[in-house]
C-alpha cells in the first residue's frame, strides 16, 4: 500500500484531481505548487506532507502567514495526530517545539535558518499556507528567504490562491528549488452564484438566459437586464421623490452619486440580515471595510430585536463563551464590554477584527463553525486564510481604506471575499452578494466577478538584518549570487524583454514623426532643428536652433520657473522650522491653516529643532502641537501674553479661560499677506532664456499651429523612450544597487568589515544586529550598542522598546514633545531619537530609506501596564495621548513589545543588566488579558 493510499484511507471523502495529482508528485518525491480557489481544499497536500514526514521518520515544518491560522491548523493536527507529535511556535508561544510536525508563522522558520538552529536537522518537508503572501509589501520579502535558504534536501510544499501567472511563479521554484510539480486548478468545488440587493428585492448578476451554464469572462459580461432596468426604475423614482421633497423646504446636500431620496438607500444591516433569513442565506459573513463599521452593524442589529437563535441555541452559546472566558476577571470583564458581547452572541450576531481581544475572535470563530453565530460583521483580515466559510458573503461596498487613501477593490481582493461563500460537503452552492448603492454601476461588479486571478508580484527587498545573516552565511559575492535568484529579479529580468520592446517599437514611431514635423517646418520656413541632440554637450547653443530647439526653449522655462518654485518652498521651510524652534512660552502666534485659524498662544515651547512642534493654544480653546505642516508661511510673534505658573489646560474650563484670556490681550491678526517679490523675477539665467525666446524666429507662430501638436507627440514619444531605458536599466540592477547601498551602511557603522584588501565580513555589532528582527533592527542595535537603555527600570524598558515597535493607525504626533514619564525614561527616549537621528543622516548619505522615527504612542500604556496598573488606566492612559486603543490593540502592541524585548535578552547576553531588565519587564507584562491570549 502507497503512502497516499494509507493518507486517504482515514478521509471521509475522496481526492479532487487536482488534490490527487499533488499527492502522486509529492510522494515521487518531488516539491510542488498548488494554485487553487479559497475553499477548494489546497490544505489536504499540505496535510499530505506531514503525513509522509511522519511516516517516514522525518520532520514537517507546517508554515502560516498569521498567527491566527496557525493555531487553528495546530489544533487541526493535534485532533488528527495527537497533542504529542505536533508543536506549535510563534513569536510569542512555544508548545511542544521538538515535536516531529511543528506549526509555525513564517518569520519563525527564516529566523531559525538564520541562527542555524539544531530543529531544521532532519527536516524533510515545509509547507507554506497563503504563499502568495510573498507579494505583501512589507512581510513577502521572508518568504522569499525561506524558500531561498532551505537545503536542497527539503521538499516544499507552495499553497496560493490561484493567481494569473501561476507558471511563472512555478518556473521560478523549479529554477531555484529544483524538481517542481505544478498543480494548477481554478474550479470550485461549491459553485458561486453573484447576486445584488437593491432596496428590498435580490437579483442575480449575471443574465441567467446565457447559452452556458459555466460563462466564460466575456459572458459574464452580459449582465442580468432586468437589474438594469430596476436600477434605472429606483434611480428615477429616487430622483422624483427628492425633488418633491425640495420643493416642501427639505434642505442639505444630496448624498453621494447625487441622488437624492428615501428610494435610493440601501437597506438597513438588520433589514439586509433579515432579508439573507428568508431566503435561506444564513448564516452570512458581512464584510465591512473598517472595525467601527463592524461594531456599528452590530449595534444597529441588536437594537432592532432581530433575534436568529432558539432558546436551546443560546444556551450552547453561553457555555461556550464562559469556557473562553475563564482567564478574564470581572474588572476586565466590565472595561471589555463582555455583557454587551455576549448579548449579541445569544441572539446569533458577532463582530470580527483585530481591534477586538483574540479571546473574543477564537470564541466568534467557534460558534460560528458550531453554527451558533448566524452573521458576522468583519472586516477583510477574516478572509486571510482562517477556516469560517459561510453559506453567504455580503459586501456593503467596494471600496477599502489601504492605510493611505480610499481605493476600489482590485479582482483578486474581490475573490479572495467572496470566496469565503459557500461550505463544502454542506451547501449545493455559495452566495456572493453586492449591496446596491446609487454610486455603484452594475457592470463594475460583474467585471470584478469575472476577473478570478491576480498576478502575483514579488516585494523582494534586501535590509539590514538580511544583509548581515546572508553575508554571515555566504560571504558577499554569494549573497548577491543569491539576490539575483530572487523572485524579484526573476521577474525583472523577464520584464525587460517587453520594456526593450516597446523602446524599439517608439523610435520606430519616432522616425517617422520626425519625417513629418522637418516636412511641416520647411513649410512654414523655418528649420526644423536637431532632431539628435548632443549627448555629450546637452547646452550647446546649438540645442535651441529651429523650431524643436524653440519648444525645448520653452520647456527649459517650464523647468527653471519650477526649480525657482521649488527652491523657495524649500527655504520657506526652512525658515518656518527655524522660527517654530525659536518661540518661547507666551508668545502670541497667528494660525492661518488647518480647522484652527487666528490667534494662539505657546503654552510650551518645542523640545527639539529638526521637527519642531510647540505645544499652543488657540483663541477657540483648542489645544495641541502645531508643526510646519501647519504654516504656509513662517510664523511671526505678534505679541506676549503672561501665563501663569500652573495653567489648566487639560480641563475644557481652564482651556477656555486660557483662551478668553487671549482674546483680551488686544493682540490683533495681521490684515492681508505681506507680498514677496517672486525669485522668478530676479533670476538672470531665466531672463536670458526668455530674451532668447522673445527673439526666435519661431515665436511669431500661432500657438494653436499643427507643428506645436506636431512637437507635442514627438516629445511624448521621446518620454516613452527615456522611461523605458530607465526601466531596463533599473530593473537589471535595482536590487544590487539597493543591497550595495546597504552594505554601504552596515560598514559606515561598523557592522560589517571589509578593510585591508580582506574580504568583507560580519563584526561582533553585526552578530547582535543578525539577532534582531525587527522593521527598526538598525536603530534598536544602535541604542544597544550605545547603553543608553542599561540603566532603565523594566517598565521604563518596556515603554522605550515600545516606541520602536508601536505604528499609529491614524496620523498622530506622538514623539518626544509628547513623551510623559520619569526623568530617566524621557532622557532615554531623547537619546534614543538622537540615535535615530544619526542612523538617518549615514541613510541619507548612503541614499536609502530613512528608518521609521521612534512612536511613543503607546508608551505611556504599556509602561503604566508594566508597573502593575489595571486594563482601564491603561487603555484610558493610551487615549489621553491622542492613540485611542481597542483591547485587541492593547494586546497585540503588548505581544510585539514582548517579541522585541526576547529578542533583546537573547541578544546581548544572559549576564548583562539590559537583559535582567528585558526579562524582568517581559514578565511584568505577561499578566492578565496580556497573559490569557498567551498561552
Amino acid at each position: 500500500m502507497s503512502r497516499l493510499d494509507e493518507f486517504t484511507d482515514r478521509l471521509a471523502f475522496r481526492l479532487d484531481d487536482f488534490q490527487r495529482r499533488a499527492c502522486v508528485a509529492l510522494e515521487a518525491g518531488h516539491g510542488v505548487l498548488v494554485c487553487a480557489p479559497t475553499g477548494a481544499g489546497k490544505t489536504i497536500v499540505g496535510e499530505f506532507a506531514v503525513h509522509l514526514a511522519l511516516a517516514g521518520g522525518t520532520k514537517c515544518f507546517y508554515t502560516t502567514p498569521i498567527k491566527a491560522l496557525s493555531n487553528q491548523k495546530y489544533a487541526d493536527l493535534v485532533a488528527i495526530h495527537g497533542a504529542a507529535s505536533v508543536g506549535l511556535l510563534t513569536g510569542d508561544q512555544s508548545i511542544n517545539s521538538d515535536a516531529p510536525v511543528v506549526v509555525m508563522t513564517t518569520e519563525v522558520v527564516r529566523n531559525m535558518i538564520y541562527a542555524d538552529s539544531r530543529a531544521l536537522q532532519g527536516l524533510s518537508h515545509v509547507v507554506m499556507d497563503e504563499v502568495h503572501f510573498l507579494a505583501d509589501r512589507f512581510r513577502g520579502a521572508v518568504w522569499e528567504e525561506v524558500i531561498l535558504h532551505l537545503e536542497p534536501s527539503v521538499r516544499v510544499v507552495s499553497l496560493s490562491a490561484t493567481v494569473s501567472n501561476a507558471e511563472e511563479f512555478g518556473d521560478w521554484i523549479q529554477t531555484v528549488r529544483g524538481d517542481t510539480t505544478v498543480v494548477v486548478d481554478e474550479h470550485r468545488p461549491v459553485p458561486l452564484s453573484q447576486h445584488m440587493l437593491v432596496g428590498t428585492r435580490m437579483f442575480d448578476l449575471f443574465d441567467s438566459a446565457a447559452d452556458t451554464p459555466s460563462p466564460s469572462k466575456a459572458a459574464r459580461a452580459q449582465v442580468n437586464p432586468e437589474l438594469k432596468r430596476y436600477i434605472r426604475h429606483r434611480v428615477l423614482t429616487a430622483d422624483d421623490r427628492g425633488d418633491r421633497g425640495q420643493g416642501r423646504g427639505r434642505r442639505g446636500p444630496p448624498p453621494r452619486g447625487g441622488r437624492r431620496g428615501g428610494g435610493a438607500r440601501p437597506p438597513s444591516r438588520p433589514d439586509l440580515v433579515a432579508r439573507l433569513d428568508r431566503e435561506g442565506l444564513l448564516p452570512a459573513i458581512g464584510f465591512i471595510f473598517s472595525r467601527a463599521g463592524c461594531d456599528g452593524a452590530l449595534a444597529q442589529c441588536l437594537r432592532s430585536g432581530l433575534n436568529l437563535l432558539t432558546p436551546p441555541e443560546s444556551q450552547a452559546v453561553d457555555e461556550v463563551v464562559d469556557r473562553h472566558l475563564t482567564e478574564l476577571s470581572p474588572a476586565d470583564e466590565e472595561i471589555l464590554g463582555v455583557a454587551e458581547w455576549r448579548a449579541g452572541l445569544r441572539r446569533g450576531f458577532a463582530a470580527h477584527h483585530a481591534g477586538l481581544l483574540p479571546t473574543f475572535r477564537h470564541t466568534v470563530e467557534e460558534l460560528f463553525t458550531l453554527g451558533l453565530v448566524r452573521m458576522v460583521f468583519a472586516t477583510e483580515t477574516l478572509a486571510l486564510g482562517i477556516n469560517m466559510p459561510a453559506r453567504t458573503v455580503a459586501l456593503e461596498r467596494l471600496i477599502k481604506f489601504n492605510g493611505e487613501a480610499h481605493v476600489d477593490l482590485t479582482p483578486g481582493e474581490f475573490t479572495q471575499l467572496t470566496g469565503r461563500a459557500g461550505r463544502r460537503g454542506i451547501d449545493v452552492e455559495g452566495h456572493a452578494v453586492v449591496v446596491w448603492t446609487p454610486d455603484l454601476v452594475p457592470e463594475e461588479v460583474a467585471g470584478l466577478a469575472g476577473a478570478r486571478t491576480f498576478p502575483l508580484r514579488s516585494s523582494f527587498q534586501p535590509e539590514y538584518n538580511m544583509a548581515v545573516n546572508l553575508i554571515g552565511r555566504l560571504g558577499l559575492a554569494g549573497s548577491r549570487e543569491l539576490l539575483n535568484r530572487s523572485f524579484a529579479q526573476f521577474q525583472a529580468d523577464r520584464s525587460v524583454v517587453g520594456e526593450a520592446r516597446k523602446a524599439d517599437e517608439a523610435r520606430r514611431r519616432l522616425r517617422k514623426l520626425d519625417i513629418e514635423l522637418t516636412g511641416a517646418a520647411e513649410n512654414r520656413g523655418l528649420e526644423p532643428g536637431v532632431l539628435e541632440p548632443d549627448v555629450d554637450n546637452p547646452d550647446s547653443h546649438d540645442s535651441y536652433q529651429g523650431f524643436l530647439g524653440y519648444v525645448q526653449l520653452r520647456e527649459d522655462i517650464r523647468r527653471r520657473e519650477r526649480d525657482l518654485k521649488f527652491e523657495r518652498r524649500t527655504a520657506n521651510t526652512q525658515s518656518t522650522v527655524a522660527d517654530l524652534a525659536a518661540l518661547k512660552r507666551g508668545h502670541v502666534i497667528g494660525l492661518h491653516g488647518g480647522r484652527h485659524r487666528g490667534l494662539a498662544v505657546v503654552l510650551e515651547p518645542a523640545a527639539q529643532s529638526v521637527d519642531p512642534k510647540p505645544l499652543v493654544l488657540s483663541e477657540d480653546a483648542w489645544c495641541g502641537r502645531v508643526g510646519t505642516r501647519d504654516f504656509v508661511n513662517p510664523p511671526q510673534v505678534l505679541g506676549n501674553m503672561r501665563l501663569p505658573k500652573h495653567l489648566d489646560r487639560r480641563t475644557g474650563k481652564g482651556r477656555r479661560d486660557l483662551a478668553s484670556a487671549l482674546r483680551s490681550t488686544g493682540i490683533e491678526m495681521p490684515r492681508g499677506r505681506s507680498k514677496k517679490r517672486a525669485a522668478a523675477a530676479d533670476d538672470r539665467e531665466l531672463g536670458r532664456l526668455r530674451s532668447m525666446l522673445r527673439n526666435h524666429p519661431a515665436h511669431r507662430l500661432d500657438g494653436n499651429d499643427e507643428l506645436f501638436r506636431l512637437a507635442e507627440r514627438r516629445n511624448r514619444v521621446v518620454r516613452e523612450i527615456v522611461s523605458a531605458d530607465r526601466a531596463i536599466g533599473e530593473r537589471t540592477s535595482t536590487l544590487g544597487v539597493q543591497f550595495g547601498r546597504i552594505v554601504g551602511v552596515l560598514t559606515e557603522l561598523g557592522y560589517l568589515d571589509g578593510s585591508g584588501g580582506r574580504e568583507t565580513s560580519v563584526t561582533a555589532a553585526g552578530h547582535l544586529l543578525s539577532r534582531i528582527y525587527s522593521e527598526s533592527d538598525l536603530l534598536v542595535t544602535e541604542c544597544i550598542r550605545a547603553g543608553v537603555w542599561d540603566a532603565l527600570a523594566p517598565h521604563e524598558l518596556a515603554a522605550v522598546v515600545a516606541a520602536m515597535v508601536f505604528e499609529a493607525r491614524r496620523e498622530s504626533y506622538s514623539g518626544i514633545d509628547a513623551m510623559p514619564g520619569n526623568a530617566a525614561q524621557r532622557d532615554a527616549l531623547a537619546r534614543t531619537v538622537e540615535i535615530w537621528r544619526e542612523v538617518t543622516t549615514v541613510e541619507s548619505r548612503h541614499r536609502v530609506d530613512a528608518t521609521r522615527e521612534p512612536d511613543t504612542g503607546f508608551s505611556v500604556a504599556v509602561s503604566l501596564w508594566a508597573s502593575g496598573r489595571s486594563l482601564t488606566e491603561s487603555l484610558a492612559a493610551a487615549g489621553e495621548r491622542g492613540q485611542l486603543l481597542s483591547p485587541g490593540d492593547f494586546v497585540r502592541w503588548n505581544r510585539q513589545v514582548i517579541d522585541l524585548l526576547e529578542q533583546i535578552r537573547l541578544g546581548v547576553g544572559a549576564d548583562t543588566r539590559l537583559a535582567g531588565s528585558a526579562r524582568a519587564a517581559v514578565g511584568a507584562i505577561r499578566r492578565g488579558v496580556v497573559a490569557a491570549e498567551l498561552r
